[in-house]
């Protein structure tokens, strides 16, 4: 069964405590856009996904998801942890010397759950093609999921992606671009204005959708039903997922600043005040 919103809910608090105590405890990391995607990574693999047991590069039978903004990596790794993929132990090696779980993700460590590198900006949409257009040769009727950073799409690779995916009819692929208006060095209308992402997306063949309240598990939910019945209709999906950076942690919420910068003693304590739960067994 899946587990209900309150469920998932609580899970999100658990999440959000462990991107903190990661970043903290190696004074190194990326909290702001990993805190802001925490309601949308639960949800997808707790509820959206259509997941087997195990893991395996091949993906056959199952959806699969591309992290193509890496260096949001600790929430990555807590919700792979948190979804059975490696022990929850070893979130506790995060950035260390010899460990699996690096800043960015890596596949020659052989992480579970992880299926690309993704240390450079920009790569994610092109090999989620390349894995969507597998699943068709193999009659494989399963989705392919991608997250973009919105920052990320001032790099050219995207496009080109874009361009080849409505161009080769890729529609078993969804693409979420996390909207929240930030980058490392301030808005992105401030960095490089990218105007309307809706209507950039449209004009090169794709069908979107936007969440506005994309940190509210329900508004996820019913986002992703709508994306996946637009699916296999000739047009990939994009789906525009309004966000706050540092979503949780009053702080660090409103300003690019903990774009990736960790939180010190005090700063996490007080994080971690915000995000109680009774239930909670961090690592």
């Amino acid at each position: 069964m899946k587990p209900n919103t309150q469920q998932l809910s609580d899970l999100t608090i658990q999440v959000r405590r462990d991107i903190l105590r990661m970043v903290h405890a190696v004074n190194s990391g990326h909290p702001g856009g990993s805190l802001g995607c925490t309601e949308f990574l639960v949800t997808l693999y707790q509820s959206i996904m259509d997941r087997k047991e195990g893991f395996d590069m091949d993906g056959i039978g199952e959806d699969i998801f591309f992290l193509s903004n890496g260096h949001i990596s600790p929430v990555f790794y807590s919700v792979l942890a948190r979804s059975g993929y490696f022990p929850i132990s070893e979130l506790a090696t995060f950035r260390l010397l010899n460990s699996r779980l690096q800043g960015h993700p890596t596949t020659h460590e052989g992480l579970p759950g992880v299926r690309m590198a993704s240390g450079s900006l920009g790569q994610g949409l092109s090999v989620a093609l390349g894995a969507a257009q597998a699943k068709k040769l193999n009659g494989d009727n399963h989705l392919v999921y991608t997250l973009h950073g919105d920052g990320e799409l001032q790099e050219g690779q995207n496009w080109e992606a874009i361009m080849y995916a409505s161009a080769k009819k890729v529609d078993n692929l969804i693409a979420t671009v996390d909207v929240n208006g930030k980058q490392i060095d301030g808005t992105t209308d401030e960095v490089l204005a990218m105007g309307s992402l809706r209507a950039k997306f449209e004009a090169f063949g794709w069908d979107v959708l936007e969440i506005a309240e994309g940190n509210n598990i329900d508004a996820i939910i019913a986002g992703y039903a709508d994306a996946k019945s637009r699916t296999g209709k000739g047009k990939p999906v994009c789906v525009l997922l309004h966000t706050e950076m540092g979503n949780g942690v009053d702080f660090m919420m409103h300003t690019h600043a903990w774009h990736g910068k960790a939180p010190n003693d005090e700063q996490l304590a007080n994080a971690l005040a915000q995000n109680y739960s009774k239930d909670q067994v961090d690592y």
